[in-house]
Parts: structure tokens; sequence; C-alpha cells
């Protein structure tokens, strides 16, 4: 117990010690204890000396897998360059071909009209010869007169015939040497032709990219007005004048002609196209899920909520819908309203985008930088969005020709 009580004593004194000979001057290494956060904790996961030969097999184990999967990402780079070149080259392939095409036809072109040159240039050299040698018979004329016209007439005899005339020397004019000239009319029909086949080209390269995206977008038989029949395969939906007793259900739109596709788009790009020729006044566009499905108010109709965005065209106008508020888009006889509606959604950059699909001239965008008219901050979209469609009350409820298609884009 002595012992006990007086090593506490002794480490106080030598710590006293230790003190008085620093302020003594003298150079003195303090035993400090390290900080805490220095020190190293034993870890708790350490092998034991008999788990040793186990660990090292799980590592070289490891070590195998890791350099198989480092291998196998290696492969796959090297077949994804290998994959990449070869699909160049089949894209050149078929440019080129492309290419040849045109230049062939370019070439045929260009060669006959050369050979229409030809025979007009032929034509016209003959001609061209005939007053040739007219003129140099009236100069041969006019230079034995000229000679003869101081001399005697007896002289005049002996160079003229008695049965000579007037009459002789003079030509008339052929009307159909003003015919003679290049085909005109051929030339502006080929240009014509040429400049058609541009637009439909340029329709066609344009239409190429966003088929990458193309979707197959089917009708939700389930959201249909009860009036509206949909084909088996959920492409084709038409307004039918017969009331048909199909039970209720709370997806359905119960009073105005509208139907949802059950293609969800949660992000990604798609594009489809609508055949709305056959339907007198249409909306085609995109709503959200939440969108009201009762009613005849604001929140039911397409593009009049905060909910759907739409391309609408009834009574001769076009316009674009969303938020209640919409923009006029012109209809002339130059640009008439579509027959195929392209639709493309960007769903990750906030974008809707309606297209003519004939003629791929993009009619609007809705988007964030978009024209203030419509409310930017719900052009990020925040829920599932799905093809959307509407028709309106027919003024001639009896007509038979009333439905859209949803257009086969499969390549």
């Amino acid at each position: 117990m002595a012992e006990e009580n007086l090593n506490p004593l002794s480490e106080e004194a030598g710590f006293f010690c230790l003190a008085t000979e620093a302020r003594s001057g003298t150079q003195v290494t303090q035993p400090f204890p390290r900080s805490p956060k220095l020190i190293r904790k034993p870890s708790g996961n350490s092998p034991k000396p008999s788990e040793l030969p186990v660990w090292l097999e799980e590592l070289k184990k490891e070590k195998k897998k890791t350099e198989a999967h480092l291998e196998s990402i290696k492969k796959r780079q090297t077949n994804l360059i290998t994959s990449s070149e070869t699909m160049k080259q089949r894209i050149q392939e078929c440019f080129e071909g492309l290419h040849m095409a045109l230049q062939e036809d370019e070439q045929a072109v260009l060669d006959m009209i050369e050979q229409d040159r030809r025979e007009t240039s032929s034509k016209l050299n003959r001609i061209l010869k005939d007053w040739n040698q007219h003129l140099a018979l009236l100069q041969k004329h006019i230079t034995v007169m000229q000679s003869a016209q101081d001399g005697p007439v007896e002289s005049l005899k002996q160079l003229f015939p008695e049965d000579f005339k007037m009459t002789c020397c003079r030509k008339k004019l052929d009307p159909a040497e003003e015919e003679i000239k290049m085909n005109e009319e051929k030339a502006q029909k080929l240009m014509k032709a040429l400049r058609n086949i541009s637009k439909d080209l340029k329709a066609q390269l344009q239409q190429k990219t966003l088929l990458l995206d193309s979707s197959n977008v089917a009708i939700d038989k389930q959201t249909c007005h009860k009036q509206i029949k949909v084909s088996s395969d959920g492409r084709v939906l038409g307004l039918s004048t017969e009331d048909r007793s199909i039970p209720d259900d709370p997806l359905r739109f119960d009073q105005l002609y509208c139907a949802l596709s059950c293609f969800a788009i949660k992000t990604g790009k798609h594009y489809w196209e609508v055949d709305v020729h056959c339907c007198p006044a249409w909306a085609v566009g995109v709503a959200y899920g939440s969108i009201q499905r009762r009613g005849r108010d604001k929140g039911a109709k397409l593009g009049r909520n905060r909910c759907s965005w739409s391309l609408e065209f009834q009574d001769g106008h076009l316009t674009a819908w969303h938020n209640d508020r919409h923009l006029a888009l012109p209809v002339t006889a130059a640009r008439a309203a579509p027959n195929r509606v392209g639709v493309f959604v960007n769903y990750i950059k906030g974008r809707v985008r309606f297209y003519d699909a004939e003629t791929m001239r993009m009619l609007h965008e809705f988007s964030a930088v978009q024209t203030a008219v419509f409310d930017r901050a719900h052009h990020q979209f925040t829920e599932p969005l799905y093809p959307a469609f509407r028709f309106f009350t027919p003024r001639d409820r009896h007509t038979g020709h009333n439905h859209m298609e949803v257009c086969d884009l499969s390549l």
C-alpha cells in the first residue's frame, strides 16, 4: 500500500524537476503524449496468422476477376472501334451510292441538254448556210450591175439571161425558222422537277434524323371517350356517332372527345407522326397523366392547362396551345394546314416540336428558351408525358370522315 501511495508523488516530483530544469535554461525533451488523432488504432479486420493463407487465396481470386474484367473492357473497346469503323464504312458506301446516283442523273440531264443544243445548232447552221448562199448571190448580182451600169445594153444582156427576174433574188422568210430553238418548256419542267426532288430529299434527310428516335405509339382504349373507336392495333382512332354502352372508367374522358396513348415518355428523345387529313378539326400533342378526365372545363382540354401542349386546327385556323395561351400559325394557299403532323419530344431539355411531316417544316416549338407568350417555368417536365389526341365536335354530325391514324414509322 505504501508503494502505491508513493508512486503518484514520485511522478509528480519527476515532472516538477523537469519543469524546474526547463526554467533554468537546460534543454529538456518533454515526453508529451501523442494526439489521439495521430495514434494508429489497431484494425479490427486484421487477419490472424492462421487466416493468412485463406485471405491470400481470396486476394488472388479477386485479382484474377479484376484482370478478367479489365480484359473484357479492353475487348469491348476494341470491338467498339471496329464496329464504329465498319458502321462508318457502310454509311459512306450508302452516301457514295447516293452521290453516284445523283452524278449519273446529273450527267444524263446535262447530256440531254447538250444533245438538244447540238440538234438546234445543226438546224440553225443549215439555215445560216442557206442565207449565206443567198447573200453571196445578191452580192454577185450587185457587183455585175454596178460594173455594167455605165456600159452598153448589149453587155448587160450578155451578163443576164433574158428570163432573169428580180423575184428570183428575193428570199422569203420562213416562219419555221423562229421556232428553231432549244426546248425551254422542257427545261422549265426539268427545273421544277429537280426543285421538288431537292425539297423532298431535304425533307427526307431531316426526317431520317427524327426517325432514329421514332417510338411505337398506340392508343390506350381505357382513356378514350366512349364515342371514339380504336382499331385492334391501337393506331387508328375514329369519332363515331353511335352511342356505345361502355363501362365507365375513372381514366376515361367523359365529356371531351379525347384519348391518350399508353406509351409513357419519361426520358430521352421520341418522335411519332399522326395522319389527320381525314379529320376536319383536331388537336394533337402531349399531356401529363394527371390531366383532368372529367367535365368540359379547361383542366380537361388539351393545351388549356399546364398539363398539356398541343397543335390544334379548327375553322381554318392553326394554333399552338399551352397553359390556356395560344399562338396563331400562318395557314395560306402556299402553306396549308398539314395532312400529317410530326411530334418530337426531348424530355430532358423540356422541348416539344410540331412538324408538317410531308415537308418537315417546323410549325412550332415549345421550350424553355422560346417566346414569352408561354409560361417558361413549366417547360421542364415533371411527370411522364403521353401522346394525346382530340376530336372537336363536327358541325355535321353525320360525316363519315373523322378519324386519325398514328403512322407506322418502322424502317
